[in-house]
């Protein structure tokens, strides 16, 4: 029974890891391990939007009529616009007023740390831009969109000593004037988008404002198989909640399948630690959308409608745009559910409590790495009978290992005959085969939902621990803690009851051997969790064991 039961441990690690891998694929785009379906394939876009992006995504998504957006005339020569703040660096088209390059001040890149990160671009590898413009009509003619051109008004481009630097931008067309005022503050990803439209024709006009993030299907680059995330649309409504879709089904459909009103909620493109979102304002009803654009560019949006408008009269419709790190308090601060773009995977509902008890450590300890030793064993006191119970059966089955292989060499022709007087002998010595069993299954969800911490977490991101540990959510770069936890586990298997099955006893010394080989894949901050586990673990099991020999030794 023993075999069994050490073999029912491994089975439990094995699926529990089988599972975190299939979850891992499902939630970064890619073909679950249980389905024989595919994920679609993407290519490279062309540096331009199109022309007809905007409406074609409303009317095809929301129901809305629309008519394609006037281009700016061909005499209009635009301008970039480069706002400057301590954060970041924000690249803005007077074309549209489109921001299409948006780049992270302190953050580096994940592949050249020389660099900042990036989120907007235009590149010949990918479009991913952020456009803001109405819908609507006068006798045929169009009002501004994002084809249109603006002129900017003059005045500062970057903080300097102030706190706040605007950008406004003008347009007109079909009688309407829309003007947009963008407003960057010290220290924040929230870019303030004001659109105040004034009617200055001779007939009412009904105009809709959109804002709308168009993004390539292309996974960001440096994403390797072991370390790739979840990269699309996102979004959030009081009625369904949060939602994660694919660029796979709006590439299959046209579209992706989700709530399509709501009188609140966001829109966002979500990326491994970053997010962009758009936040209309609140209680105003809208239409939300997905569309494909052209190949391998799609977009998410909403659609709010801004009422008749009398010649002479004007609205403003303030919207948010947060670009910036998922920093999961400070995202809860801005809008509701806006905090789950951070994606724990399936093990939400565990991981979320886990990182708020690692991020009350950080708060005292102020390093991370030393916060996931402090929650190891925290976690470990806390499991802490279980895992004597456990320890105490293994230590039981140790002790009388010779009077289970004396059961075997007697019985070794009659197997019924041979697990019979086991299992009486378990009964006589108080031993629960299964006892190890119960810690490591009940502990898998947390080392689950730990690595989804360990995935997620921006706040974790390029934070070092000691020496060769310079940040916790990379491999190990010199695979010291894979080759730690390797001893750790030869150690553990030494310490229980050794197989009586020779074959066995090989695989069991072979195991840890291969699982530190798939932990040299894993984050760092995740393998010093099972490390400094494990050698609690050991001390606690040595301690348990040695107790047992001692008592058997004096009989």
């Amino acid at each position: 029974m023993e075999i069994n039961k050490r073999t029912i441990l491994w089975i439990v690690f094995s699926v529990s890891l089988v599972v975190l891998w299939n979850d891992w694929m499902v939630a970064n785009g890619k073909q679950s391990m249980f389905s024989a379906t595919p994920p679609a394939k993407t290519a490279v876009v062309a540096t331009t939007a199109p022309a007809t992006s905007l409406p074609a995504a409303a009317a095809g998504a929301a129901g809305v009529a629309g008519v394609p957006g006037a281009a700016a005339p061909a005499a209009f020569k635009g301008e970039t616009i480069t706002i400057t703040t301590d954060v970041m660096k924000v690249d803005i088209d007077t074309v549209g007023g489109v921001i299409k390059r948006l780049e992270l001040l302190k953050f580096r890149d994940s592949i050249d740390k020389t660099k900042n990160q990036v989120l907007f671009d235009v590149t010949p590898k990918g479009i991913y831009v952020g456009q803001t413009g109405l819908i609507g009509n006068v006798a045929g003619a169009a009002m501004p969109s994002h084809e249109t051109g603006f002129i900017a008004k003059s005045g500062p481009r970057a903080l300097d000593s102030a706190n706040e630097v605007q950008l406004v931008l003008e347009a007109e067309q079909a009688g309407v004037k829309l003007t947009k005022t963008y407003t960057f503050k010290r220290g924040d990803y929230l870019i303030g988008m004001r659109h105040d439209v004034a009617n200055v024709g001779t007939v009412p006009v009904n105009p809709s404002l959109y804002v709308q993030l168009l993004h390539h299907g292309n996974k960001p680059e440096g994403e390797s198989y072991f370390n790739s995330s979840y990269t699309g649309p996102t979004m959030y409504t009081p009625a369904e909640h949060y939602q994660k879709l694919t660029f796979e089904a709006i590439e299959k459909k046209g579209h992706a399948e989700h709530a399509t009103k709501a009188n609140d909620g966001w829109v966002a493109i979500s990326q491994h630690y970053f997010v962009s979102a758009f936040l209309p304002p609140a209680n105003k009803p809208r239409d939300i959308f997905t569309k494909k654009i052209d190949t391998n560019l799609y977009a998410i949006g909403t659609l709010m409608p801004l009422g008749a408008i009398a010649p002479g009269a004007s609205v403003s419709s303030d919207v948010r745009l947060y670009s910036g790190p998922q920093d999961e308090n400070k995202l809860a601060t801005i809008a509701p559910g806006l905090e789950r773009v951070k994606d724990y995977g399936f093990l939400h509902v565990i991981a979320q409590p886990i990182f708020w008890v690692m991020d009350q450590i950080h708060n005292v300890l102020g390093n991370w790495g030393w916060t996931i030793i402090a929650f190891t064993i925290l976690i470990k006191l806390l499991f802490f009978p279980l895992s004597a119970a456990g320890y105490k059966s293994m230590a039981r089955i140790k002790v009388v290992t010779p009077k289970m292989q004396a059961i075997r060499e007697k019985y070794k022709g009659d197997p019924a005959k041979m697990n019979q007087a086991t299992m009486e002998l378990y009964k006589t010595e108080k031993i629960n085969p299964l006892g190890g069993c119960l810690p490591i299954l009940v502990q898998m969800p947390v080392f689950i939902a730990l690595y989804w911490v360990l995935q997620a977490s921006a706040e974790m991101r390029g934070a070092p621990w000691i020496g060769w540990i310079t940040d916790l959510t990379a491999p190990d770069p010199y695979f010291i803690l894979p080759v730690l936890y390797a001893i750790s586990m030869f150690i553990t298997t030494k310490l229980n009851p050794a197989p009586a099955d020779p074959m066995q006893a090989k695989m069991m010394l072979f195991m840890p051997l291969a699982f530190s080989v798939m932990f040299i894949f894993f984050p760092s901050g995740l393998v010093l969790y099972w490390v400094v586990n494990n050698i609690l673990s050991i001390g606690q099991q040595w301690v348990i064991t040695k107790k047992f020999e001692d008592a058997a030794a004096k009989k």
